[in-house]
């Protein structure tokens, strides 16, 4: 059974940093996409951040670009969020998710397993 955990949300100030993560298990997520999305009330998940298989390409929604980093850890299974600079528009629930084709995408509706998400709370 594929399982998604994320650890490392919580309340921070505006200008201020988290990190997040997401162990994955179940199977070798090596040569997939690992991807982080977020979703604030009463709005539609939206894309943050992907990484290919071999972590050397990344994407970044334009939100979030310059103030977020992505990476992974293929031996531990494991992807990773830095967030600096945080804002209170950065309030959401974020999801770790992964897409089985090695050349997926940022639409949400074609990754294949979700975690159960993470509360991010970034006051003003």
């Amino acid at each position: 059974q594929v399982q998604l955990v994320e650890s490392g949300g919580g309340l921070v100030q505006a200008g201020g940093s988290l990190s997040l993560s997401c162990s994955a298990s179940g199977r070798t997520f090596n040569r997939y996409v690992m991807g982080w999305f977020r979703q604030a009330p009463g709005k539609e998940r939206e894309f943050v951040a992907r990484i290919r298989w071999s972590g050397a390409m990344t994407y970044y929604a334009d939100a979030v670009k310059g103030r977020f980093t992505i990476s992974r850890d293929n031996a531990k299974n494991t992807v990773y969020l830095q967030m600096n600079s945080l804002k209170p528009d950065d309030t959401a629930v974020y999801y770790c998710a992964v897409d089985s084709n090695p050349f997926g995408g940022s639409n949400w509706l074609e990754y294949d397993y979700w975690g159960q998400g993470t509360q991010v709370t970034v006051s003003s």
